[in-house]
């Protein structure tokens, strides 16, 4: 399609251009204050902690913490400023498999949000900076899953189009007005009550430094859409890396890696910064711990010890699952750790003597044999651990649920407030008749004031439990029942009166109990 004499691609390219111009000059601004400012700012954090030392205050920790935040925000800038500053590699990118791995990472939203997928042309690949181009769809994801605030729809497509890859990424959040659009990208510049626009900013500097093209079109109330364009590459297959190594003669595999250990150190903490970023704010899992998890699999490799390779690894899976991260970035640290030791293999024998098919083949066989009992020991261990805790804060969650407050020494309260589905009220049931039982009780005051609805299923359920109670020698008063599970009842045609006694209020029963306490006592 023409256009005062130019195709829409061109005219595209040209207003790409102008962003580009626009946020280099911006961008370049911005790191130059950042730069000018950082520099005071951590000469006050020095006489800060300092002052701390002397004089211990805790206006002195609100200060600190504070400017702590301005340095992050001030690094942040100057690192999306300068991103050619990053010593990452370039590599191809398969980017339909990198965008299923970043949706891994938003497990908990998904209940609320529905992701659409449309992958088409999964073979295409682009070639790049792997680490900042997940952070820059994870930046990208994160707002849109943010943009929903209750539930809605976000859109991902991946296809070709006139010899561009293009990725898509739509919500139906609540949009962006149209005279911001043209701002987004800017350091500072964000639509959010809160933020620092950082994000965005990071996802335009890292397309354009992919010679990339980004377009955003919103409208309020509907959705914003993101739409990338990517130059195609040729990808002529994943290779073997050659690598500036140490090698002398004579050597055996294992003195030449013990050699170039701080080579394999940096590389794979260059290609799995996402799993370093993600664990730096750990206490116990670290950078250091990674790395010395990766030298004993290593280790037994050499050794061929799949049995140390087991116990290690069922060692290690139960450690990173009480952590909190995610296995699917464990499992990419996992595929980084076996290409990286292929490429020391590949390199070591390079060097050496040529290996036959047979011994590449055994060789081959051997370790990759070994790696994947790694691994499936590390998985089963790490999902057994996980479910324990899953178990655990289930049975947490469930004593929570059933809060049984003692009033007087034959007479408690059980509050319930929020949903109750069939699994919690067999729940009530078990640890309320075990209640009963232990501490005596003559009486038990149930409050329904904070549950709102009961389904016809749980309402039987309910009177199961009345009858139970009844049996253990107990009398049970229902309070608080709203209106709309009144209805349920007499639909139903249950007669309460039969069964259980009913008052008003909480306050109503508590007052009644006390009132026949002192009738007793005359």
């Amino acid at each position: 399609m023409l256009l005062n004499g130019k195709t829409t691609n061109q005219i595209r390219e040209d207003k790409d251009d102008v962003t580009v111009d626009r946020l280099a000059s911006v961008g370049q601004i911005a790191a130059g204050i950042a730069h000018e400012v950082r520099n005071p700012l951590t000469a006050v954090k020095g006489f800060l902690q300092l002052l701390k030392k002397e004089h211990p205050h805790a206006y002195i920790d609100i200060a600190s913490e504070e400017l702590e935040n301005a340095l992050a925000t001030m690094q942040n800038l100057l690192n999306v400023s300068k991103p050619d500053l990053d010593d990452e590699g370039y590599s191809f990118i398969n980017l339909c498999s990198e965008l299923e791995a970043i949706l891994y990472l938003f497990q908990d939203k998904v209940y609320n949000v529905e992701i659409i997928k449309k992958f088409e042309n999964y073979d295409v690949n682009i070639y790049g900076r792997k680490n900042q181009l997940k952070k820059a769809f994870f930046n990208l994801l994160k707002n849109s899953f943010e943009a929903i605030p209750d539930s809605g729809t976000i859109t991902i497509k991946h296809y070709i189009n006139n010899e561009h890859l293009v990725v898509s990424i739509s919500d139906t959040g609540v949009g962006i007005p149209e005279e911001k659009i043209n701002m987004l990208g800017t350091p500072f510049f964000t639509s959010k009550e809160t933020g620092t626009g950082m994000g965005l900013t990071q996802v335009y500097s890292t397309i354009y430094e992919h010679h990339g093209m980004i377009e955003a079109t919103s409208e309020v109330g509907l959705g914003t859409n993101f739409t990338i364009y990517f130059p195609i590459q040729q990808n002529n297959g994943i290779g073997v890396m050659k690598l500036n190594l140490v090698y002398e003669e004579q050597q055996t595999f294992n003195e030449f890696y013990l050699t170039n250990r701080e080579v394999f150190n940096d590389l794979l903490t260059r290609q799995s910064r996402e799993l370093f970023e993600r664990i730096k704010e750990n206490n116990e899992i670290n950078d250091q711990f990674i790395l010395n998890s990766t030298h004993k699999v290593i280790e037994f490799l050499h050794e061929a010890n799949e049995y140390g390779l087991i116990m290690h690894a069922k060692e290690q899976g139960k450690k990173w699952a009480m952590h909190d991260i995610e296995l699917i970035l464990i499992l990419e640290w996992f595929q980084m750790v076996r290409k990286i030791y292929w490429d020391f293999l590949a390199n070591y024998y390079e060097q050496q003597i040529q290996l036959n098919l047979q011994e590449f083949f055994d060789l081959e066989r051997r370790v990759n044999y070994n790696l994947d009992s790694y691994i499936k020991h590390f998985s089963s261990s790490f999902s057994e651990y996980s479910q324990e805790l899953i178990q655990s804060q289930n049975e947490l969650i469930d004593d929570l649920n059933v809060p049984i407050i003692p009033l007087y020494d034959t007479m408690a309260i059980l509050p319930i407030i929020g949903a109750v589905d069939t699994r919690r009220a067999k729940n009530i049931q078990v640890k309320l008749l075990e209640e009963i039982h232990n501490q005596s009780l003559k009486h038990i005051i149930i409050d329904l004031s904070g549950v709102a609805y009961l389904d016809t299923a749980v309402l039987g359920h309910l009177f199961k439990i009345i009858n139970g109670i009844r049996i253990q020698g107990c009398k049970a008063v229902l309070t608080g029942i709203r209106p709309e599970i009144t209805n349920t009842i007499v639909e139903l045609g249950i007669e309460l009166n039969e069964k259980v006694e009913t008052k008003g209020t909480l306050q109503q029963a508590i007052q009644d109990y006390n009132e026949s306490l002192k009738e007793l006592s005359r």
